[in-house]
């Protein structure tokens, strides 16, 4: 069973937000679990950051 088929026994569940195989560790302790939301956010910030740095002063 892949995260399709575990998804597709879910209804309503979107794919971007099962957890892709890792963990965060919030401020309480807890973990929290990565999910490709969150991935997907991380790299629109980074490549935000990116090319507001390229820009000429």
């Amino acid at each position: 069973m892949n995260l399709h088929d575990n998804a597709a026994q879910r209804p309503g569940t979107s794919l971007r937000q099962l957890p892709v195989g890792g963990f965060v560790i919030d401020a309480e302790g807890r973990e929290v679990p990565i999910t490709e939301d969150m991935i997907q956010r991380a790299c629109s910030e980074l490549e935000e950051n990116r090319q507001a740095s390229d820009e000429p002063d």
